[in-house]
């Protein structure tokens, strides 16, 4: 039996895809392994939205190399964007690379490792395709062990931000045909599969360019149908998409979570227009106070750009002043990174200086810290119905498991309540997860109330 590595960089995207590359590689009888000095075959998934995840990529691949000298047979890919970006100069730049797959080409993989192997190639496949059947598994998808499960609805994207690689390495926005996603979450949720997250790069403009297709709310609408599942998650969306439709349906849609992404990047006008998104401030913060309204218990997550070409102090600001605002629970916050193929690279010159990009990075990220554990205190003797995931990351002895709101949870319990609904009270609080004890589980109902009077 041979043995695959596998290491990923990047999005929800990238992991299922890698998930994916598993699977098919299963099916040559590799089985997976987490030592790669023990590999037959490695393959690394690479991220290429920013330029310090890219350089991850040229480190790793360094430290490969005295294993292929070590061992000849041994074969080493690269996938995803980076792949995606560099094409043939990967295997210029990296000699004892094997071979090259884009992100519409996870399927080729089985494929390419044998012309790797047969025919002694150096196989590169980068091209797009418009048909989206190159997102199935013609053979159907293995059963998934966890209690939850990726699903991807659509690739690419068509806004064309200034700052964003993402529709040079995923291509221009494609969906999958609805009625093979219905059909996959609903085989899901018979192999006991509870919770699906929905995966592309903008969700919500799912279907916009397939006539007769369902709308992402629609979408939604018939997943919410299936039986046996018991959550909804989706990520990513962009402003200019949430729909009034699919504000509603936080309201109808009891298995849709109370949890948003929605990445707002700045918050000053004239860095958005800067940065191409199609929104202004006032636009982006009246869409969350609508969405607020009719679902006042969301909780909300976005990304910050900070140091973006020319930002001034008082841009800076601005930025915090929407934090302050709209109090997310959790942010994604970067210093900007110019990428090639993008339209800043070839108009803004990168000249905000390093340090005062990590000064400002260090005063988002802090003053989001007190924000998210102000936020998380409150919920403290509030009882959470958590999906148990499986043994605590961070705590020894205990499990951890994910509330409605995305928020983690961390409690003492056994493992069997792994893939099982428990409810939680919830004792003590930190900025990035919550500490509680067990209340009941299984099919136990219990009424919330504030204060976590039942």
């Amino acid at each position: 039996m041979k043995k695959l590595y596998v290491q990923t960089y990047g999005c929800q995207m990238n992991q299922h895809d890698s998930d994916r590359a598993v699977q098919l590689m299963a099916r040559m009888d590799y089985t997976l392994t987490d030592r790669v000095e023990e590999a037959d075959l490695i393959l690394l998934n690479t991220c290429s939205v920013r330029d310090k995840a890219e350089q991850k990529v040229y480190s790793a691949l360094g430290r490969w190399r005295e294993l292929k000298e070590k061992k000849k047979d041994l074969i080493i890919g690269v996938g995803g964007c980076v792949a995606q970006q560099e094409g043939e100069n990967l295997l210029r730049r990296v000699p004892h690379l094997d071979l090259v797959f884009g992100t519409h080409n996870i399927h080729r993989l089985a494929h390419m490792v044998q012309e790797v192997q047969l025919l002694g190639k150096r196989p590169v496949e980068v091209a797009f395709y418009r048909d989206p059947s190159y997102m199935e598994d013609p053979e159907g998808r293995p059963e998934v062990q966890g209690v939850q499960a990726f699903v991807t609805i659509m690739q690419g994207c068509n806004k064309v931000c200034s700052f964003c690689i993402v529709p040079y390495v995923r291509g221009r926005e494609i969906s999958r045909p609805s009625e093979k996603i219905i059909r996959e979450v609903q085989d899901l949720a018979r192999g006991g599969v509870r919770e699906v997250m929905l995966l592309g790069q903008n969700v919500n403009s799912y279907g916009k360019n397939s006539p007769g297709e369902l709308t992402f709310s629609q979408l939604l609408d018939r997943i919410n149908d299936i039986e046996g599942l018991e959550r909804i998650r989706f990520t990513t969306s962009h402003p200019q998409d949430l729909s009034p439709e699919l504000v509603e349906a936080y309201t109808k849609l009891e298995k849709l979570c109370e949890h948003l992404h929605l990445p707002v990047q700045s918050g000053s006008d004239t860095v958005l227009e800067r940065m191409r998104r199609g929104y202004s401030r006032k636009e982006y913060t009246d869409r969350i106070h609508r969405l607020r309204d009719q679902c006042p218990d969301i909780a909300l997550s976005t990304d910050i750009i900070v140091g973006f070409p020319a930002e001034t102090d008082a841009e800076f600001e601005q930025t915090l002043e929407i934090l302050r605002e709209l109090e997310y629970d959790e942010i994604y916050a970067f210093a900007y990174s110019p990428r090639p193929q993008t339209v800043a690279v070839k108009i803004y010159p990168d000249d905000v200086p390093e340090e005062v990009k990590k000064e400002r990075l260090g005063r988002v990220l802090n003053f989001q810290n007190e924000i998210s554990l102000r936020k998380n205190k409150k919920k403290i003797g509030y009882i959470e119905e958590v999906l148990v995931e499986g043994p605590s990351k961070l705590r020894k002895g205990q499990i951890m498991g994910r509330a409605r709101n995305n928020r983690i949870v961390n409690f003492t319990g056994p493992e069997c309540l792994s893939r099982q609904m428990a409810q939680v009270r919830i004792t003590a609080a930190s900025a990035n997860s919550l500490l509680g004890e067990l209340v009941s589980s299984g099919e136990v109902s219990i009424t919330l109330e504030p204060g976590g009077v039942a």
